[in-house]
């Protein structure tokens, strides 16, 4: 028996004897499936290619840790780490021994949340070493392809962990239940907002975008844009990590999101002259 990793997406499915017939988070339109067809790895087989374990600091308290070489979607988790435990902020797929005991030497890893189903990769796996809770929207329930007790749903728009060092919060969009994490203390105390793709850093990281599927550049209407950018207004961050190591925008990061909803509403409208002049 094995638990299958999708090489496409990097998820970790339930143990069998064969590969699954395929996988549904890349059926679906937001995702796909690879121009060699659909294919299977293990955590074992990545260990003999020579798999390793990529840390980076990305501020106090925040690090960074990716896969190298890239795998699957080539995202990095994110470990924030507070006065009342670590907390393991989105997924990747490959986990050994070396990155187990660093990660023990920093304290461990109290809870493990994830911003949607693109990222689940090897959750499990995970909280199996460290004993942690994983903390999902119930609205992307669907999508979990490896079913286990340490997984909690939520409900509603917010859910505070950890004594409230950070705050969950449902934005949608992506997946109904794409989630990001609002980390008050971070940037020295200014907020730092972890989000995956859901809020999605540009190349240009004076700006950030929003879409339904970006490998197929599917877009989201302005309704939903709009009102992504009304939930997230509240709340006062000047860092913004998206989901790779390069993708951060480090200054006055809550601005930057409302008027790039702004301009992409605008384009969406065929407002040109708004986007040309857009600052």
């Amino acid at each position: 028996m094995t638990y299958w990793i999708c090489v496409t997406c990097g998820t970790q499915f339930a143990e069998s004897t064969q590969p699954p017939d395929g996988c549904p988070i890349c059926l679906d339109q937001r995702q796909y499936v690879g121009h060699n067809g659909q294919q299977w790895t293990t955590l074992a087989a990545m260990a003999e290619q020579n798999f390793h374990s990529e840390v980076q600091e990305h501020e106090p308290g925040l690090l960074g840790i990716g896969t190298q070489p890239t795998f699957a979607i080539g995202q990095r988790a994110l470990l924030v780490r507070t006065p009342q435990g670590n907390i393991l902020w989105d997924c990747v797929s490959y986990i050994d021994q070396p990155t187990i005991k660093e990660i023990e030497r920093l304290g461990g890893i109290t809870a493990i949340a994830i911003s949607h189903p693109h990222f689940y990769s090897s959750m499990v796996q995970w909280a199996g070493h460290f004993d942690a809770r994983i903390y999902l929207h119930a609205a992307d329930q669907q999508w979990v392809m490896r079913p286990d007790p340490r997984i909690v749903f939520w409900s509603g728009e917010t859910l505070s962990l950890l004594d409230e060092q950070v705050t969950l919060i449902r934005l949608g969009g992506h997946f109904a239940g794409g989630t990001v994490l609002y980390w008050p203390s971070g940037a020295q105390g200014q907020g730092a907002l972890l989000t995956g793709d859901i809020i999605q850093v540009v190349a240009d990281h004076n700006w950030v975008s929003f879409m339904y599927s970006y490998p197929n550049l599917i877009p989201l209407p302005a309704s939903e844009v709009a009102r992504i950018r009304d939930a997230i207004a509240p709340y006062h961050y000047t860092h913004l990590y998206g989901g790779w190591f390069d993708r951060l925008v480090s200054a006055h990061a809550d601005e930057v999101v409302q008027r790039s909803a702004d301009r992409y509403i605008s384009a969406l409208a065929g407002d040109l002259k708004k986007v040309i002049s857009a600052r």
